[in-house]
């Protein structure tokens, strides 16, 4: 640490008087001994911190049009696991260290703003969940959400989710500039679609869950769940746990997807097109298999994200 010191400071105070300076504060050391030290050649661990430091500086260098990679929005829990997958046999606290060393970390949720606005004359289905969102299988399970996007022209543009509750994977969106229906059951229906053509259709015994805003306790959504194979489930008003799986997805759309400095944005949001063109990237990419991660011995990385831990939220 003293000739690392010595070396960051020499060429502004000389080797000498830096060395004579530190002894007559009780760290005595010689010029001779700095110069030993520096004739050494890298130690295992230097050249592996250099190794490490080089390949992580890829994922956050700016490409040509000055968009970092996707991996770049880790913190060092995630960018360690990613290395893991790569066959890339790092300690996690050299990952810790070295991001911290190089200022690199990773997005933070930003805060959910409320989007539920119930209809109080609407008919609701009964919660088939009650909080408990593990299951053992794909197509038990699909929760629902939307959120908003701010263009710069201040309209805003609706996101709606439809996300598989066993890996976490995204089966639907849609995205539109009212709040009117068509655009969740659009959602919906694509998630019936996509099940379908994978030879796995939704069978009639899916639930799909949602909170209780107007656009999911319609009469027209409800045959549209029903109609694609799912049994309409709906949880109370202004409760974050009762949809928190699908609130999850939500968060990390708004922290990696829609925030300036995404590296899925290419400019300003002035149009729904921009963010469809938007979200469709983001959403390739973290449907894409990283590894096989999970109890399901395959899941993709949205499972460690999101998907339930087995204990039923809000308890005590």
């Amino acid at each position: 640490m003293i000739c690392e010191f010595i070396a960051e400071h020499r060429a502004r105070f000389g080797v000498a008087p830096i060395c004579r300076v530190l002894s007559e504060h009780g760290c005595k050391i010689a010029p001779r001994t700095f110069y030993a030290w520096q004739a050494r050649p890298p130690s295992k661990r230097v050249l592996w911190d250099m190794t490490v430091a080089e390949i992580l500086a890829g994922y956050y260098t700016p490409d040509a049009d000055g968009r970092r990679k996707p991996e770049s929005l880790y913190g060092a829990a995630k960018m360690w696991a990613h290395l893991q997958r790569q066959g890339i046999p790092v300690a996690k606290c050299t990952v810790e260290r070295l991001m911290r060393a190089n200022g690199w970390q990773g997005v933070r949720r930003v805060k959910k703003v409320r989007t539920t606005v119930a209809d109080p004359a609407a008919q609701r289905a009964p919660d088939l969940v009650d909080r408990t969102f593990a299951v053992d299988a794909p197509n038990r399970l699909l929760v629902a959400d939307f959120t908003y996007v701010r263009l710069v022209t201040g309209v805003f543009v609706y996101t709606a989710f439809v996300v598989d509750a066993y890996a976490g994977r995204i089966l639907g969106w849609a995205c539109s500039t009212t709040k009117h229906s068509w655009f969740v059951e659009s959602a919906i229906r694509q998630a019936a679609a996509l099940r379908a053509r994978e030879g796995h259709p939704l069978a009639g015994s899916t639930i799909h869950h949602s909170d209780a805003g107007s656009q999911y306790t319609s009469v027209h959504c409800g045959e549209t769940i029903m109609l694609a194979g799912m049994k309409p489930s709906i949880g109370t008003v202004g409760d974050a746990y009762d949809n928190a799986l699908a609130e999850t997805i939500i968060g990390l759309y708004k922290t990696e997807a829609i925030r300036k400095d995404s590296p899925f944005r290419t400019g300003p949001l002035r149009s729904v097109h921009d963010v469809e063109h938007l979200t469709a990237d983001w959403v390739h990419w973290y449907r894409a298999p990283r590894g096989a991660v999970g109890s399901n011995g395959g899941e993709n990385p949205s499972s460690v994200r999101c998907r339930g831990s087995g204990l039923k939220l809000g308890a005590a």
